[in-house]
């Protein structure tokens, strides 16, 4: 699956022109244009990379960072901003920053380093949270509110792809790739199926709204604090 990646910045010029050419490399770009919204989507961990500005409405970058690390988020973040003084610079990588790239910025360094960034960060996405429902990709465990949720290996992967584009729709065909190996090795129908296994234990442990239908594209897993922030219906 292509490598997910949050803009956060609370310029829309520069939300749009990165999430463009970041696109244009392959890349899924999400955005967010405030602090508390950033941070709300972050702690999903359901990114390879995240592109933090510091100055930002409602909380700057370095408390969204510092947010982040003290929740166990590894997700690496590449800070991106106008403030160029060292010791802004000291400050972001003191709190956890993986690298700092001041404004303005060439784009061709910038995916080169979000591409460093990528191949750095193999181990960031151990662990997926989406409010009480908790996913340990380490140790392939599903947990709700602190109690085990016992899925098959099938049901698991499902969940896991899901999850890891949290916030996102995926479609049926992508499920087939991901999960079955390839769209001739399953039919859409064991899709459904198999979602519907799904979403009964996760309603029988109370987090039946995690995993919706979305009619005539596919699946999302999200939470009605993660549908506010990033706009979703």
């Amino acid at each position: 699956m292509k490598p997910r990646v949050l803009v956060v910045d609370d310029e829309v010029g520069v939300r749009r022109a990165l999430e463009r050419g970041l696109s244009a490399e392959g890349m899924e770009v999400v955005t967010a244009s405030d602090g508390p919204t950033a941070l709300r989507v972050a702690l999903t961990g359901a990114f390879d990379v995240v592109l933090l500005d510091i100055m930002l409405p409602g909380l700057s970058g370095y408390r969204v960072l510092q947010r982040m690390r003290a929740d166990g988020v590894r997700t690496p973040v590449l800070m991106v901003s106008a403030k160029d003084g060292e010791v802004d610079q000291a400050d972001g990588l003191d709190l956890g920053a993986d690298g700092y790239l001041v404004k303005p910025f060439s784009f061709v360094v910038l995916v080169a380093q979000v591409r460093a960034l990528l191949r750095r960060g193999g181990g960031a996405r151990r662990r997926l949270t989406l409010g009480h429902l908790v996913i340990d990709r380490g140790l392939r465990e599903v947990s709700w509110g602190g109690h085990d949720v016992s899925l098959s290996p099938r049901e698991y992967a499902v969940l896991d792809v899901l999850a890891s584009r949290a916030g996102s729709v995926v479609t049926k065909d992508e499920l087939l790739r991901t999960v079955w190996g390839d769209e001739q090795a399953a039919t859409r129908n064991a899709v459904e199926v198999y979602v519907g296994y799904l979403r009964r234990k996760l309603e029988a442990v109370g987090a039946g709204e995690v995993v919706r239908t979305i009619r005539g594209h596919g699946y999302i897993a999200s939470t009605p604090d993660l549908d506010n922030a990033l706009g979703n219906k």
